[in-house]
């Protein structure tokens, strides 16, 4: 471990939406991410965590209707950029 202080946040959420993590709702998500600032990666079991910014990656993991999605935040705000991601998860997916 360095001399910085070292946090990171971290949270799941199971996809409800029937067509899973569309393009649609994972373009906003992106969008939404790279005004957030920070660091956030997007992990579904059994793929590596690739960058939430990134369209073509988020796309490529997936993600179907009823699968758990993990998060991890770090740098920038990362209570904020959490609470934002939840509830766009929320109000979307």
């Amino acid at each position: 471990m360095t001399g910085k202080d070292y946090t990171m946040k971290e949270f799941t959420y199971t996809i409800k939406d029937a067509l899973g993590l569309h393009a649609r709702p994972a373009g906003s998500l992106v969008k939404l991410i790279k005004e957030l600032g920070g660091t956030v990666m997007i992990e579904k079991e059994g793929k590596p965590a690739v960058s939430a910014s990134a369209l073509i990656k988020v796309m490529g993991l997936g993600v179907k209707c009823g699968e758990t999605v993990r998060f991890t935040v770090e740098g920038g705000d990362e209570d904020a950029a959490v609470k934002a991601v939840e509830e766009f998860l929320n109000e979307n997916l």
